[in-house]
């Protein structure tokens, strides 16, 4: 029998997880697999890699030993496929991710068109939800990859920026601050707001932004909460309030002169997308070629 990377690799998320079952749920297989596939590496090393007993499992002295390689071998892996993404301009795939709202509604459509001339054999299907929805699918193992708009903090999850926007204040273009240049957050808090759901990546960086700056959100004037940034934008529109967006998801409405944005003064609410997956999780080829597409283009030219 030979030592294959599918084994280490299981062996690693085995002792990450400390349970076969853990493993197995994170790997997606039995845990009879996954115990069968460990007990081949064990054969194939003639030692234990484990210390079994009824209420836990360790690692053995040859376990730990064999750990920080298997470690190595995930990471030479994953920069394999980064690598080697450069030339598979031939590959035939289909990608399946998820997008927060913002990223999948206006900036994602915006980049899939030159991402498919340069890839015209890699399929896109994309699941539109919100940052938490898309972090508990992945946490779920009912996406193994997501693009969300606040950075995510959690033990399992590898989150890592590959692009970077701004959000920006927009008002009706008959509002009291249409016309002015950059207005004080004093003002600001005199009118009604407009927000995205609580849970949302742009409500969340933008309350972030605000108790840094030393204001807390809960003194905003919130008459609405709505799902969707479109929503958000036709609230604004119809002179329901005014809100904080992505000023990449109101380019059309400032072209047809209906929104303003605005910039408020000592505060900038800028911030990055991100890439989010399990640790324990190698991403299809077509996954790592799309992320290294965001990471090394000049986004700016397309949105």
């Amino acid at each position: 029998m030979a030592l294959n990377f599918h084994q280490l690799h299981i062996f690693y998320t085995v002792a990450e997880k400390g349970s076969f079952s853990h493993a197995a749920h994170a790997l997606h297989m039995t845990q009879p697999a996954v115990t069968m596939q460990v007990q081949s590496l064990e054969d194939y090393f003639g030692t234990k890699l484990f210390n079994r007993s009824t209420k836990k499992i360790e690692l053995s002295e040859a376990g730990r030993t064999l750990l920080p390689f298997a470690r190595r071998s995930i990471d030479l892996m994953k920069e394999t496929d980064v690598n080697m993404s450069k030339f598979t301009h031939m590959l035939e795939d289909r990608l399946y991710l998820g997008a927060s709202m913002t990223v999948g509604e206006y900036i994602l459509p915006r980049l899939l068109g030159p991402f498919g001339k340069e890839y015209p054999n890699i399929s896109v299907s994309m699941k539109v939800i919100n940052t938490r929805q898309i972090l508990d699918e992945v946490l779920n193992h009912q996406l193994n990859f997501g693009l969300v708009e606040a950075e995510v903090h959690h033990p399992d999850v590898h989150t890592e920026a590959v692009m970077n926007d701004e959000l920006m204040l927009i008002v009706p273009r008959d509002h009291p601050l249409a016309g002015k240049g950059t207005v004080s957050l004093e003002e600001v808090l005199q009118y009604p707001f407009v927000l995205r759901e609580q849970g949302s990546g742009t409500r969340r960086v933008m309350e972030e932004e605000l108790s840094r700056a030393g204001f807390d959100p809960g003194d905003m004037k919130i008459v609405m909460e709505l799902g969707s940034t479109g929503a958000v934008k036709s609230a604004v529109e119809a002179g329901l309030g005014i809100s904080i967006l992505s000023q990449s998801s109101v380019k059309h409405e400032l072209a047809l002169n209906v929104l303003e944005v605005k910039r408020i003064e000592g505060i900038q609410f800028k911030r990055s997308f991100y890439a989010i997956y399990l640790n324990s999780t190698i991403l299809p080829i077509a996954a790592v070629t799309f992320v290294s597409f965001l990471r090394e283009r000049d986004l700016s030219q397309w949105i």
